[in-house]
């Protein structure tokens, strides 16, 4: 079942289930999607809603770490269950092995030799990694890939 059907599914489950921050929290996914359809002008694949879904939870992330800063547990809460629901739909992170792997793969594939050649490994790895690895952080697993191949 496609990734936005089973939001709308949970979303109406939720409703009947008189569960409030659940039903908030699936309506802003489903709204995040339809904005990122609108500016697409198209439908969004399972891959596609999966980054929309990836960049909400990183944006919870951060929110949580600023509430903690500021000293509002009862925001911190909000943020983390509305964390925990984005998470229930988002593909199981990569391990640091598995990344290893898919960033030696892409290497191969594009033929790449140095960090210049980064631009190339990152294209080839961001439909395989959709939504299951931070940008940042594949970002540097391929820049120490290429830099260590060079040298």
């Amino acid at each position: 079942m496609p990734l936005k059907q089973q939001i709308v599914d949970q979303t109406r489950d939720a409703m009947k289930a008189k569960d409030s921050v659940r039903v908030g929290c699936l309506r802003l996914l489903s709204a995040a999607i339809k904005n990122k359809e609108i500016e697409k002008r198209g439908e969004l694949d399972d891959a596609e809603c999966a980054r929309v879904l990836a960049t909400l939870a990183k944006q919870r992330g951060e929110s949580i770490e600023m509430y903690k800063r500021g000293a509002r547990q009862d925001l911190v809460d909000k943020e983390e269950a509305e964390l925990r629901i984005i998470q229930s739909f988002l593909p199981k992170p990569l391990s640091d092995e598995e990344l290893a792997t898919l960033v030696g793969e892409a290497v191969a594939e594009t033929g790449a030799s140095s960090p210049a050649d980064m631009g190339k490994v990152m294209k080839a790895l961001a439909q395989r990694t959709a939504g299951r690895v931070d940008g940042k952080k594949l970002s540097e697993a391929v820049k120490a890939r290429l830099s260590e191949k060079q040298g």
